[in-house]
């Protein structure tokens, strides 16, 4: 049977078990019983993951979160179809709570694919492991396809007058993704006003405008169950939440304005970083995830994973629930976060597409993994079909086309043109976008500079709140302090720690100067030159049968842009090493703070290591071509 046919096949059943007979408070009312009037046609539910249907031949595009909400059409159906999955009951496999909760916490079995003994506490995500970008691709195509299905019978219900039109946006809706590394629109924060602004949404839809629950803003568990999250104060409340205040009260409210304001701060860390791994990156092996290989490269320190990492706990901040893995999935933001995730993965296989999985050593539990089994290409991503008694594999997934999506970013590109949009989007806190600019290239700072054709951009440059340069905004300083020849030298800390060592997530923050005494300030602090995160696990939902406290992970805090700004200011002379040096000996900073808001001493951190590291890299003649690393040299020890 086409899996077009099987999708459509399959739906009535979903919506069968979506609804009660009243519409509970925030969701949308279409104006009739839905559950009576579906309950006539009850085919079964596959939890096979097929993929879309094409349209005209074609993969839809993912679009940047910005982007779908300038479609009316497509963004309304999402948003009501976002509302009706998390207004499904739970107990439905393919409910918001379920789906989500493959990822971690409550560490069900989804469609009878048992646990590993020792491993019921955890859930199917692989983390610290080559899988890392494969797995999460067929969990978005199984989302997406959860969701479509939804957005076709939505698209059913309206007038007949409008259906052609809505069904048009229906046929291509595929999940949109959020840049958090591109420099957002002039007046506009990193965190989009649609996701953080507010709790509720007016939404035009086939029974005509309603105020309803904001569907990015938060997860509402209907019901509540504690066990679900055993500790304090997660057990307390009954939706998801981002730096919550006050922390103590049952009903504590998000922080997103927080969140926002932290995210801008970090924009120029998380651009460095991505920048550096789309350049210095080929393998991958040290792309995909954050394990650190003793006496490996000290230039290959980060990965997506980590930077993946940072993302959630600055996202999710203090006691968020996007910032431990567990209870992450809930989080609406996390879906497109991962979206990204899964863009970023999809740019650099355009880079690299000779590298790929190989085979490597389990170091974490999943609910199908132990530690120490051998993880590789054609390893199980459970509990993800591809049919009827097989799953998908990281070599049948290698290709996204395969579940009929693409991005504007990646669709009928060459190498060239992505790499032209690397260093157009994501160099403008790097040196090499000074020197391309001196050079006389034109440069373009769209984050839609993939889908310029569609979207022109009308952003000025984005001027960040912590410490850093800018190309675009800042002053700068003079060719001789930063280039010696067409050669620049970054400057980078490398991170290395126990993952659990802290029993939850925490953060090293690195600063220039004084360091703030009021430790929920350190997100947001003037002179902050960035923060990795180390995303944990806690509770009963961490540790598993035969996982090792001591694995330790890596990442990179970049310190370019910041080294940048202070010698634009006059604060150092140059770039250079006999500088740099000297001056990071005497102002540099960390500190270390977690998740429940505690800070932690740096001895009592297990595994922590820090060292300062710099590497000459040839800065790109022209736009089309990446920047080129030399051998890393190492300088010093912040600690040891």
């Amino acid at each position: 049977m086409p899996s077009s046919h099987r999708i459509f096949l399959v739906v009535t059943f979903f919506f069968s078990l979506v609804l009660a007979d009243l519409t509970q408070q925030g969701q949308y009312d279409y104006g009739f019983n839905v559950d009576l009037r579906l309950r006539k046609r009850e085919p079964s539910q596959s939890p096979i993951v097929t993929g879309l249907p094409r349209v005209n031949g074609q993969p839809p595009l993912r679009l940047d979160i910005r982007d779908l909400e300038k479609d009316k059409d497509m963004w309304t159906l999402y948003i009501l179809a976002l509302n009706w999955m998390q207004y499904t009951d739970q107990e439905s496999p393919f409910s918001w709570y379920q789906i989500t909760g493959i990822h971690g916490a409550p560490a069900l079995t989804w469609q009878d694919v048992d646990p590993t003994p020792g491993n019921e506490h955890s859930g199917y995500c692989t983390h610290v492991s080559i899988l890392f970008p494969t797995w999460h691709r067929p969990y978005l195509a199984l989302y997406e396809q959860v969701l479509y299905n939804i957005v076709q019978y939505i698209a059913s219900l309206y007038p007949l007058e409008l259906q052609d039109r809505i069904q048009k946006a229906a046929d291509s809706f595929r999940v949109p993704y959020w840049d958090w590394a591109a420099a957002p629109p002039e007046g506009e924060s990193v965190l989009p006003l649609a996701v953080g602004g507010s709790s509720t949404v007016d939404i035009e839809g086939p029974n005509g405008v309603q105020t309803i629950s904001n569907p990015l803003f938060s997860y509402v568990f209907r019901p509540f169950n504690g066990s679900t999250f055993p500790d304090f104060p997660y057990n307390t409340w009954r939706e998801t939440k981002r730096a919550p205040r006050p922390v103590s009260s049952p009903n504590a409210t998000s922080n997103n304005s927080f969140v926002a304001h932290a995210l801008d701060t970090h924009l120029p860390s998380f651009q460095q970083r991505l920048y550096n791994i789309f350049t210095n990156y080929p393998n991958y092996t040290n792309f995909s995830n954050e394990a650190w290989i003793p006496n490996d490269n000290n230039g290959t320190y980060d990965s997506l994973e980590s930077i993946h990492d940072s993302i959630h706990t600055v996202g999710g901040g203090v006691y968020g629930h996007l910032a431990i893995i567990a209870y992450s999935g809930f989080d609406p933001l996390f879906w497109l976060h991962h979206a990204n995730v899964d863009r970023i993965f999809a740019m650099w296989q355009v880079l690299y597409n000779n590298s790929y999985v190989v085979p490597q050593t389990a170091i974490y539990s999943s609910h199908t993994t132990s530690p120490g089994e051998t993880e590789d290409s054609q390893t199980a991503l459970t509990p993800f079909f591809s049919n009827a008694t097989h799953f998908w594999t990281s070599d049948a997934v290698r290709d996204l086309e395969i579940f009929n999506y693409t991005y504007a970013d990646v669709a009928n590109k060459t190498r060239a043109d992505v790499t032209a949009l690397i260093n157009s989007r994501y160099g403008n806190f790097t040196p090499a976008s000074m020197f391309l600019t001196t050079d006389g290239t034109q440069r373009h700072h769209s984050r839609h500079a993939g889908h310029q054709s569609q979207h022109p951009s009308q952003a000025k440059p984005h001027r960040s709140n912590g410490l850093s340069w800018n190309s675009q905004t800042s002053t700068h300083p003079s060719l001789s302090a930063v280039f010696k020849g067409n050669k620049y030298r970054e400057w980078i800390a490398n991170v290395r720690v126990s993952k659990q060592a802290m029993g939850g997530s925490f953060s090293v923050h690195l600063f220039l100067g004084e360091v703030p005494s009021d430790p929920t300030s350190w997100p947001v602090a003037s002179n902050l030159v960035g923060t990795l995160g180390i995303f944990a696990h806690r509770g009963k939902h961490g540790m598993s049968h035969g996982m090792s406290v001591d694995r330790k992970v890596a990442g990179t805090i970049p310190m370019t842009s910041a080294l940048m700004q202070m010698a634009s200011l006059g604060e150092v002379p140059s770039l250079h090493a006999e500088d740099v040096v000297p001056f990071l000996q005497s102002n540099l900073e960390f500190r270390i703070s977690l998740t429940d808001g505690r800070t932690a001493e740096p001895q009592d951190v297990d595994g922590l290591c820090i060292s300062i590291v710099s590497s000459m890299v040839t800065a790109p003649d022209s736009e089309t071509k990446l920047a080129e690393w030399g051998e890393v040299e190492s300088h010093f020890d912040l600690f040891v």
